[in-house]
């Protein structure tokens, strides 16, 4: 997420919800540079936008574990959040990423609340694609992107349930939280951090909506080196949710968590059974699985 304060002295010129986005036109490579196969998918949105979409099936000759719908940050387009998930095919996961309104070729403008709808669209997408029945279902949201899944999530109890785990990864608690943060980072805008923060839209953001996630495990992601949204977010989103969460502790730069192997280790052995992983871990190396009926170490009744 880019710094909002830079931006938050625009909104006394007419502040609303646009604040929160920065797209990228444009689409200055394809998975095919990364030698990764896929096929572009346009998406019809509710009120009749055309948005682009990226599929990356799983790697040919490998076990379909599942599908995942990657919700990219509030910067850029598609080939800059490629990162977040290029190497899940290749370990059997297929992959929607998908570019809201405004972003790269889709068609619009980037609000809220009219952006959910490019959410509902996706999961209608993957409602109908026949490669996806029958296999567990993750969403993967990054920074921006996390929290309005959080925010959509609750807004659609039924879609928790067709989930297997919810990854964040580098989410913002409050809009308005971080605002005030980067706010306070710069000499010329330290002074103002608290008036001008109150103008950035906060109603939507996740840390309150996250109490109310209860159908759907949940994976946080959060370095204790982001620049951008400071560890606290994490830290607050975790306390906030109800279990099954685990929050896992990484290094390195915003939304950087995947370039490092070792986290998409992590997360692949989550997914193998994120019913079973509960707390604060250090490497999520250990499910908590309950104690066996009758075994020794079982208290006592």
């Amino acid at each position: 997420m880019r710094i909002l304060g830079i931006f938050c002295l625009l909104l006394t010129l007419g502040g609303c919800s646009s604040l929160l986005f920065y797209p990228e036109p444009g689409q200055i490579f394809t998975p095919e540079k990364a030698k990764l196969e896929y096929r572009t998918v346009t998406l019809v949105t509710a009120d009749g936008l055309e948005l682009n979409a990226w599929w990356l099936p799983a790697k040919s000759g490998v076990e379909v574990k599942g599908t995942v719908l990657h919700l990219h940050g509030n910067g850029g387009n598609l080939p800059m959040h490629l990162g977040g998930s290029w190497w899940l095919p290749k370990n059997g996961y297929q992959v929607l990423l998908v570019d809201y309104r405004g972003y790269g070729l889709s068609e619009g403008e980037p609000s809220l609340p009219a952006i959910y709808q490019d959410i509902d669209t996706a999961f209608a997408w993957l409602d109908r694609a026949p490669e996806v029945k029958g296999k567990p279902l993750i969403l993967l949201g990054q920074s921006l992107g996390g929290s309005m899944a959080v925010h959509w999530l609750v807004q659609h109890p039924e879609r928790q349930k067709q989930l297997k785990a919810l990854v964040l990864d580098g989410v913002p608690a409050s809009y308005r939280s971080v605002g005030q943060y980067a706010l306070s980072t710069s000499w010329l805008t330290w002074p103002f951090q608290v008036p001008l923060s109150w103008l950035v839209p906060d109603g939507d953001s996740a840390i309150n909506s996250m109490p109310q996630l209860n159908g759907v495990p949940k994976l946080i992601f959060h370095s204790i080196d982001d620049p951008l949204v400071p560890l606290s977010n994490g830290i607050r989103l975790y306390q906030a949710a109800p279990p099954p969460r685990v929050l896992q502790l990484t290094r390195g730069g915003h939304v950087q968590t995947f370039g490092d192997p070792v986290w998409r280790q992590v997360m692949l052995r989550y997914l193998d059974d994120p019913e079973h992983f509960n707390g604060l871990r250090r490497l999520g190396e250990i499910p908590n699985y309950p104690t066996p009926p009758n075994s020794e170490d079982e208290s006592p009744q």
